[in-house]
């Protein structure tokens, strides 16, 4: 077992035993031990009281902030009245899906409990977020932000800026989670979002802070429910620099879309005439009427702020359409020089020269099944069960879940199941999503990221992949797939364990748009530590899993 293995391990027990001692495998393996409490509160970002979920009784709740390679132990207090859960997007939780915080791989924290999470951030850096994964948790908040930073003997492909800030926004609904199941468990769409906040804050509310001359990194993820997102600052140019991981080829942007789920870091130089403020401005995208979040950007010195409205919002729309989202998703590109969580250049992995072994194509839309509105993926709405399928998996328990083939059948009648994609390990596949229906989706693969090779409209056919970038495309978790229109990513199976596929509009996910994908050697024996995890000491268990026939053998 390797000294990673170890540290993680090992430092399970450490938190079962009640110890705060830090134990180190690695010199460079720093162990981060954080205790959070959840909780509701009640707030009013758009002038209506709802009730939130907060973190340490925060909205957002507070940084996660890691340097590539530390172990992080985050015990999670549960004090709400339901089960709950967070996972952590974008993380790739390294051979670790014991720890992932979805349905179907943990069982819930139950209200009064508490829980350890205990992951390493191994071989990664970027910007990413988490959030509650169970229902429609994460429409009432309990998101917050995570940072992965460098190791100091790799360098960052740009100057150290001069401060960074994490930027979170999203849509927001004004109704209580409950009155959204409603809609949703009645078979009707939610309707338009009451507004757009950054960083739990509505219109006008949050400010940022710079000095004259200097440049900030802007980590930004959209953390919202459903919306896809235009992110500017009034009169200042976007450099993008990173991506969920990947650092970008850079370039200046006025505007960039950010799709539900996704995060991205830019650089902002100060280099505009001193006035009482400018605006950062988030708008929605692809919907009527178009909503506005105003945060105020704050010259230090420079005499307080605009007064609200100063500028017209129409001023500031964006005024972007799904070609020219295509145009500007197509323009984001990895920088093939520089390293990132290890030294050797992030294009020293020559994807394009792969051979794939294996097409997956994952077609969502829509269905009534049962009298009821779902969403369907391959013809298959995802129903959860009562054991993580990662319990079932390792127990070997029969009738949790059914094993799919990841492409669509023919004359399959909509239906509710349980869906699970078997994969081999290190294999190296293509995943097409093609998209059904009117609206913009977005995609995220826990445990991976890949490479978005290509995207175009209409349906997916072989012949699209002469159209493929194979040599410098994206490399992220979270995709966006354009309505009646198709995105193809490649990745590499090198991480064992049972990952979710999911969409990242929490409405969609809700009826049923996500899948399983079991990534395994394919063998009955007990896997290899170094290829996956054993399950933790302190796993909970529930389902068919609690048997006392069970236990934890």
């Amino acid at each position: 077992m390797d000294a990673e293995h170890l540290a993680v391990i090992l430092a399970t027990t450490l938190v079962l035993l009640g110890s705060s001692k830090h134990y180190t495998a690695d010199a460079e393996n720093r162990h981060v031990f954080l205790d959070w409490e959840v909780s509701y509160a009640v707030r009013s970002p758009l002038g209506v009281a709802r009730r939130v979920i907060t973190i340490d009784g925060r909205l957002p709740g507070p940084l996660l902030n890691l340097t590539t390679n530390d172990v992080a132990h985050i015990n999670v207090v549960n004090t709400l009245d339901e089960p709950f859960l967070l996972t952590w997007n974008g993380l790739q939780m390294r051979r670790n899906s014991w720890n992932d915080g979805v349905a179907g791989t943990n069982c819930a924290i139950s209200p009064t409990e508490n829980w350890t999470y205990v992951f390493q951030a191994k071989d990664e850096v970027g910007s990413f977020f988490y959030r509650p994964s169970l229902g429609l948790h994460a429409a009432a908040g309990g998101h917050g932000p995570i940072r992965v930073n460098n190791r100091p003997v790799i360098a960052v492909p740009f100057a150290q800026p001069d401060s960074e800030f994490d930027v979170l926004i999203g849509d927001w609904y004004n109704m209580d989670v409950k009155e959204m199941r409603g809609y949703l468990d009645r078979g009707r769409d939610l309707p338009s979002p009451d507004g757009i906040l950054i960083n739990g804050l509505g219109p006008y509310a949050a400010d940022f802070t710079f000095q004259p001359g200097r440049t900030y990194r802007l980590r930004v993820s959209n953390v919202g429910t459903r919306t896809s997102l235009s992110f500017r600052i009034q009169g200042h140019k976007l450099l993008l620099v990173e991506a969920e991981g990947t650092y970008t080829r850079q370039k200046h942007y006025a505007s960039l879309d950010v799709h539900p789920g996704q995060s991205l870091s830019v650089l902002v130089t100060a280099d505009q005439l001193p006035k009482p403020s400018y605006y950062m401005v988030v708008s929605s995208l692809f919907v009527e009427p178009e909503l506005f979040g105003v945060a105020n950007v704050l010259y230090a010195g420079s005499g307080g702020l605009q007064p609200p409205g100063a500028a017209p919002l129409e001023d500031l729309s964006s005024h972007n359409g799904y070609n020219r989202s295509m145009e500007q998703a197509r323009t984001v590109r990895m920088n093939l020089t520089c390293g990132a969580a290890r030294p050797n250049p992030q294009g020293s992995f020559r994807y394009g020269r792969i051979n794939m072994s294996r097409t997956l194509l994952l077609r969502n839309d829509e269905a009534e099944i049962g009298g009821r509105r779902r969403c369907t993926v391959n013809g298959v709405s995802f129903a959860g069960a009562a054991t993580p399928l990662k319990l079932a998996d390792h127990f070997d328990l029969a009738g949790v879940f059914a094993v799919v083939s990841g492409r669509p059948e023919r004359r399959r009648q909509p239906s509710l199941g349980t869906a699970v994609i078997d994969a081999r390990y290190r294999d190296f596949v293509q995943i097409v999503f093609e998209n059904r229906v009117p609206s913009l989706q977005t995609w995220h693969l826990d445990g991976y990221n890949f490479f978005v090779a290509g995207m175009g409209w209409g349906k997916w056919s072989p012949d699209a992949r002469s159209t493929y970038n194979l040599v410098d495309a994206i490399y992220r978790s979270t995709v966006q797939v354009y309505p009646s229109a198709w995105t193809a990513v490649l990745v590499s199976l090198d991480n064992e364990g049972m990952w979710n596929l999911r969409s990242q509009s929490l409405d969609r996910r809700y009826l049923g748009q996500e899948i399983y994908m079991r990534v395994s050697q394919g063998s009955s024996e007990v896997p290899d530590p170094r290829d996956e995890l054993p399950m933790p000491p302190n796993a909970l268990l529930c389902g068919k899993a609690k048997s006392s026939k069970i236990g934890r053998a």
